[in-house]
């Protein structure tokens, strides 16, 4: 696998859910900016890399495609979906709410597992954390 083919399968899994051009990581290189990128070494390995100030703040390596793609994905709902929550806030509710339902939705229009990965990850979060409705109705 190349990183132009990698590019070609996020950017046409992407057009699933009409992600925005500047949303997308970059391949073999850095835009800093904690824009990811994406880099392929010579032992097959996926390495999904997060750069700010060029301050290396993340690094995870994979050799599974759906993880590196999972992760990618991850990253551009989360995005869409704080988005979409600031256009939709409903302000008699925990933010929380749309932002999660949302980011679901959306990876679920592409891989329906990543949508029930992420509602685990968003269970364990509020198992923790709760919604506080009532703060908001304040």
């Amino acid at each position: 696998m190349t990183l132009s083919a990698i590019k070609e399968q996020i950017e046409t899994l992407g057009g699933l859910i009409n992600v925005p051009h500047h949303l997308y990581p970059t391949y073999g290189y850095s835009a800093d900016g904690a824009l990811p990128h994406i880099e392929l070494d010579g032992s097959g390995t996926f390495h999904f890399v997060v750069v700010e100030r060029g301050q290396e703040l993340e690094r995870r390596a994979t050799t599974a495609l759906d993880d590196l793609l999972y992760w990618i994905f991850d990253t551009i709902t989360f995005s869409m979906a704080c988005r979409f929550e600031l256009d939709n806030r409903n302000h008699s509710q925990d933010f929380r709410r749309i932002l999660f339902s949302q980011q679901e939705e959306f990876l679920g229009r592409i891989n329906i597992n990543w949508q029930e990965t992420k509602r685990t990850e968003h269970n364990l979060i509020l198992t923790k954390h709760p919604f506080t409705d009532e703060v908001f109705n304040s």
